[in-house]
């Protein structure tokens, strides 16, 4: 048994990061001025080095020990016991480190006191335990806290994947019917089209696993998309693009435009009415405005697969990721334009 609690500690220590130091180090400084502060008070209004031990002393009485119950819990007890819901344990544990680490206030001959000293000492190690059950208590909140803020950071994570994964089959499937057809006509274009699918699906898989990825990419990845979605278009159907950007490193989300671009396709297009679609994106210094206009061409009631999935996962993914920092504009216009519109400080 001992064996194993050895394991899972030196476990837990393994998963220390660089953060973790980081934090080590800010509250032990933080903690070393609240016990220092009385003496540097003391010592700012008095100039006198005695007062300034005294004071430090005092403070030391007190606090050293209530530091080191909070240091214990927070880096040991917390996430190896309580974690783990061995309540009981944890509250032997802490029972043993308060009385230790507070044997010189706790052991005193209680029966050879005076009256007038013994309510005094009740008062003095009452407030001692306190004090430490306080620093008890703010390691098991400071804890909480983190706890649930790494479980939504894992839950956003998982959701932006998941969000992520419904993108790339979208426009896999669309692009191979589309080649598929193409086969047919033109097997020189179906070639052409191959390999642009071959450096579509290149970067799907392999540069967008990154949380940001330069804007650059994402531009060659929505031409390349573009010209294969233009395979299904008739000459009723005009497509427009125009893409700029001051600096093609500046990074962003991967694929966070790519659904509108289906969407407008899929939506726009229709073999028997003219069409236009117009997408244009521009980059300069932090900002990012993404525009795409395309005809108003609704699938019939009866056909509605798909509809709007492409849109409002695009609107998660930029709640997600960009919260604050976007501005959403979606209206049909007069002449029967979808407008979309993203602004984004990245």
């Amino acid at each position: 048994m001992a064996f194993c609690s050895h394991n899972r500690i030196f476990a837990h220590m393994k998963k220390i990061k660089g953060k973790d130091i980081g934090l080590f180090l800010a509250q032990v400084m933080l903690m070393s001025l609240i016990v220092l502060s009385p003496g540097l008070i003391s010592y700012l209004t008095t100039s006198s080095m005695q007062q300034m031990w005294s004071a430090l002393l005092v403070s030391s009485y007190w606090l050293v020990p209530a530091t080191l119950v909070y240091l214990l819990n927070f880096y040991l007890l917390v996430p190896l016991i309580w974690a783990r819901r061995h309540y009981w344990l944890f509250c032997l544990s802490n029972i043993v480190l308060v009385f230790l680490f507070n044997a010189h206030i706790f052991i005193k001959d209680i029966g050879a006191m005076p009256d007038s000293q013994l309510a005094g000492y009740i008062s003095f190690a009452t407030v001692a335990l306190l004090l430490n059950l306080l620093a008890i208590g703010i390691a098991l909140s400071i804890r909480y806290v983190m706890r649930q803020n790494e479980k939504r950071q894992k839950n956003i994570e998982a959701e932006l994947t998941w969000l992520k994964s419904q993108i790339n089959p979208h426009f896999l499937f669309n692009t191979l019917n589309n080649i598929s057809s193409l086969t047919q006509i033109d097997a020189d274009e179906a070639q052409d089209a191959v390999m642009q699918l071959s450096d579509l699906l290149r970067y799907a898989m392999y540069e967008t696993n990154k949380p940001k990825v330069p804007i650059g990419g994402e531009i060659d990845f929505m031409r390349n998309y573009i010209e294969l979605m233009k395979l299904r278009c008739n000459e009723k159907t005009r497509v427009d693009c125009l893409f700029t950007a001051s600096n093609p490193q500046q990074e962003i989300a991967p694929l966070l435009f790519i659904s509108l671009v289906e969407n407008a396709f899929k939506h726009g297009v229709n073999s028997n009415e003219q069409a236009t679609i117009d997408i244009r994106l521009t980059q300069e210094d932090n900002q990012v405005v993404f525009v795409c206009d395309n005809t108003n061409n609704p699938k019939p009631t009866r056909d509605r697969s798909g509809s709007g999935i492409g849109l409002d996962n695009t609107r998660r993914r930029l709640d997600l990721l960009y919260r604050g920092h976007y501005q959403w504009e979606q209206t049909v216009t007069p002449e029967n334009i979808y407008h979309v519109k993203v602004t984004l400080q990245i």
